[in-house]
């Protein structure tokens, strides 16, 4: 008789032992996951176990929106690196035109120092709805006059990195780029009592200009006035009369955006604030460019001088070897000129690497 089967017995018989096979595999899987789950869960005399924290990489800029007023109309950025203790801290940076907070941040490496340092970093960021080239307005009275406009809003966002933070307001610095090292010497100038220390890069006095039209011939030769009638803008810009902050001045001698003029015009107004004389300095060679200091009665630095040989405009930068994180990274106006302002400027404020965080580091190499 012929079978109907599609299969010979033998052949079903093989297929049945393979699905036998498959099934007990599958029961094998379901016990070892019902056994998973029943461990997982935490008993009544045995809390479970929390979690295990994965290390996030450092975030980047955050911006704040609520910080004061914000009389300006600005943008805060901040960046706080992980675990940053209280009473550590902070630098306030300002960019150059046509430049964003993010952008300049890549190019000077200060949220790199701040991690690799311990502390603080927030930017002010112009708006284009304030200046069409994203400057700040250095040159309008009504945005350099304590207390109000745009160095007010910077103030503004000093205090909230303090409530926020509990950063060590005696130890506050400032450094801008270009039209953002103008406000960064008007800040200064207006808030000496909140800076302890500041850094003006390719920027102007304070004081320069009044309008756009004088900003522009400001920027091409500095006005001429004796060190006497710079240093009275800066007295009469606050109610301090004492403990002005020291200020590092920083430019390129090719720079033919904002003259170099500016630069001894920013010495003389310093010097004279500090009560200095301009032939009292000391002289060095930093990584091939010159460096002019000026001390204070107690042997502190009051004023220095950056003159960066053939540099044109821009921040000067010294871009650490592919092996290391990067901190200075060449780009528009963030120039490469085998030195590294924001190192420097960071040293000089006392802004150092701990020694217990360099021995952690160097024992885990």
């Amino acid at each position: 008789m012929r079978s109907h089967f599609k299969f010979s017995l033998s052949d079903m018989l093989r297929q049945h032992r393979r699905w036998e096979k498959t099934i007990a595999k599958a029961v094998k899987v379901t016990r070892k996951a019902l056994v998973s789950t029943v461990s997982a869960k935490p008993s009544a005399s045995k809390p479970a176990a929390k979690p295990r924290s994965v290390a996030k990489p450092a975030a980047g800029l955050q911006e704040i929106k609520a910080f004061g007023s914000n009389p300006g109309r600005l943008r805060m950025l901040r960046y706080v690196p992980a675990g940053l203790p209280k009473k550590s801290p902070l630098v306030v940076v300002l960019h150059g035109c046509q430049q964003t907070a993010e952008a300049y941040d890549l190019g000077s490496g200060w949220s790199t120092l701040a991690r690799e340092r311990g502390f603080a970093v927030v930017y002010a960021e112009q708006k284009r709805s304030n200046n069409g080239n994203l400057c700040f307005n250095w040159f309008r009275p009504s945005n350099v006059t304590r207390d109000r406009g745009e160095v007010m809003s910077i103030r503004q966002m000093v205090a909230k990195m303090a409530s926020a933070h509990g950063i060590d307001r005696k130890r506050v610095f400032v450094t801008g780029l270009s039209a953002g090292g103008a406000m960064a010497a008007a800040m200064l100038a207006t808030y000496p009592d909140v800076f302890r220390g500041g850094g003006v890069i390719a920027g102007l006095p304070y004081g320069a200009a009044r309008d756009v039209h004088r900003a522009l011939a400001a920027m091409k030769s500095a006005p001429e006035r004796a060190g006497r009638e710079w240093g009275d803008l800066v007295r009469a810009a606050s109610p301090v009369t004492r403990d002005f902050p020291a200020v590092s001045i920083w430019h390129g001698t090719k720079d033919h955006t904002v003259s170099l003029s500016n630069a001894d015009a920013l010495l003389q107004q310093w010097l004279d604030v500090h009560g200095l004389e301009a032939a009292a300095y000391t002289q060095s060679d930093v990584d091939g460019h010159i460096r002019r200091v000026w001390k204070d009665a107690s042997g502190k630095v009051a004023v220095e001088l950056y003159l960066i040989d053939g540099m044109g405009h821009g921040t000067p930068l010294k871009p650490r070897p592919a092996s290391r994180v990067k901190a200075d990274t060449p780009g528009p106006y963030m120039l490469d000129a085998g030195i590294s302002s924001s190192m420097h400027l960071a040293t000089a404020w006392g802004l150092k690497k701990s020694p217990l965080l360099s021995a952690l580091k160097q024992a885990a190499e």
